[in-house]
């Protein structure tokens, strides 16, 4: 009886560590799937770059670091970021700011 109370949790404790390491691989292989040209990446060398190509067949990534093309294992990326799908330009509104602030000391001085 005693050998029963202390199998029970054992194989209680196993059974949620593997369910846990199961749903850890899912996540990870849902990652590497959503690799996309565009994408940020990050390798495991702490390598950070923009995804050019991905070769399905190979299971590889061509990641292009401030004009230099790195061919990767897809195993080998840590961390991946969406691409931006729409880069929209923002207006500049630095240069009114700084007439006014111009206009308002020239007039404090006189």
């Amino acid at each position: 009886m005693q050998l029963l109370i202390m199998l029970v949790p054992i194989i209680v404790m196993m059974i949620f560590m593997s369910r846990s390491q199961k749903k850890q691989q899912k996540e990870r292989q849902n990652l590497l799937d959503s690799i996309k040209p565009g994408s940020k990446v990050v390798t495991a060398g702490g390598l950070h770059g923009v995804v050019s190509e991905v070769d399905e067949v190979a299971k590889t990534v061509t990641i292009d670091c401030e004009g230099i093309f790195l061919e990767f294992d897809r195993t080998s990326i840590r961390t991946v970021k969406p691409p931006l799908e729409d880069t929209t330009e923002v207006t500049d509104t630095t240069d009114e700011t700084e007439t006014l602030e111009e206009d308002t000391t020239e007039t404090k001085e006189d």
